[in-house]
């Protein structure tokens, strides 16, 4: 479906290609996140969108005189029991959400009354809009659909500035009892055997160090009552896919091993001048009174400094263990719209219950897996 203003083309383009040149440029010229970089959401829409029922909404707005791309929203149209939803492609796997635009584009894109009319227009109909995961400062998504004012999740995302030498960051980041701490359990675990950390560099490695991570994973968050991204086959093969397509470039998988086996491990992307923390794992019974995970975290800063990133991205959550390495918290939004009567009493129950909104939380997961199995959780 396709309409225009004077200025732009406005369409729906199911297909989009994330990994054709246009798009490429668009994103590194944009104030988008990781998290909408080319490889993350080809993968998303190719091997996560059909298991979740999802529809792809691809909202392309391009120059009309030249063709060239101006935006891209990455949507999807999920039904979570009787409501029909309208988000950002993420599917538990995104931390960040944000329209491919660049500010400047985007401001012009706000002023063309037609533009904005066609895109609310292509993006219902709908029960819900729900634009969650919004970082703080970035694109007014709400003014474009327009939509309510957004509001705040009631969670943070947490990062870190990093300075060298690692010394000097060390110092001035983390509490001097702290650093006394981790130094002398990184001297114990030492005499424990041959002890090595590294950043992945080959596809088998990669392969390797994510089999370990779901090993790991499994036991620790079903004992919570829920499960683990990881043990769903779909979900494991997009974390593989984009980590061995994006090593050495995008995706950094660092490995702690112990004798040669892998006994911690970090996975994370890089983007501009951050590495932002996706999925960890960590061979808890094996080492209880170690903190392998406070180790590998002050390793990746130290790695991450060596190679001239200026930011270390925990992501969202309120975890205390961020704040040890000076992680300073920010604000995360939602942006929510009922566009029918069953989506307002949706949002009104929300609003009054609060306790719903775990159980509306657990309704829409539930939506995304099949029968019989547990709930994951990153």
């Amino acid at each position: 479906m396709k309409t225009s203003s004077n200025t732009f083309d406005i369409a729906v383009e199911p297909a989009f290609d994330f990994l054709s040149p246009d798009y490429a440029e668009l994103f590194d010229g944009s104030a988008a996140t990781a998290f909408q970089h080319p490889l993350w959401l080809h993968s998303l829409y190719t091997r996560l969108a059909s298991h979740a029922g999802a529809i792809p909404l691809v909202i392309v707005a391009r120059r009309r005189a030249s063709g060239a791309l101006a935006m891209v929203l990455p949507l999807l149209r999920i039904r979570r029991g009787p409501i029909r939803t309208v988000e950002f492609a993420d599917l538990r796997v995104s931390d960040y959400l944000a329209p491919v635009c660049s500010p400047q584009m985007f401001a012009e894109l706000l002023r063309d009354m037609d533009a904005c009319a066609e895109i609310q227009h292509l993006v219902r109909p709908f029960d819900l809009l729900r634009m969650t995961k919004l970082p703080d400062g970035r694109l007014p998504i709400e003014s474009l659909l327009d939509a309510p004012r957004r509001a705040t999740m009631g969670t943070n995302a947490y990062a870190t500035v990093l300075a060298a030498p690692f010394e000097q960051w060390r110092a001035s980041a983390m509490d001097r009892s702290y650093q006394k701490e981790l130094a002398k359990k990184y001297r114990q675990l030492q005499k424990k055997g041959a002890l090595s950390f590294s950043c992945c560099d080959d596809g088998a490695s990669v392969l390797n160090a994510l089999g370990v991570m779901k090993k790991f994973r499994g036991p620790r968050f079903q004992s919570q009552g829920d499960g683990d991204l990881l043990q769903r086959p779909e979900y494991y093969d997009f974390y593989s896919d984009v980590a061995v397509r994006g090593l050495g470039s995008f995706v950094r998988l660092y490995a702690m091993k112990m004798d040669g086996e892998v006994i911690a491990a970090v996975l994370g992307l890089r983007h501009r001048d951050s590495f932002l923390v996706i999925m960890s794992a960590f061979d808890i019974d094996g080492y209880k009174s170690q903190s392998l995970g406070a180790l590998m975290f002050e390793q990746v800063a130290r790695d991450c400094i060596e190679r001239g990133d200026r930011m270390l991205d925990f992501t969202i959550g309120d975890e205390p263990y961020k704040k040890l390495f000076g992680a300073q918290p920010s604000p995360m939004w939602t942006v929510t719209q009922a566009g029918s009567t069953v989506g307002a009493i949706s949002l009104f129950a929300l609003k009054q219950a609060p306790w719903l909104k775990l159980a509306a939380k657990r309704v829409s997961e539930f939506r995304i897996l099949p029968t019989r199995t547990s709930t994951p959780t990153r």
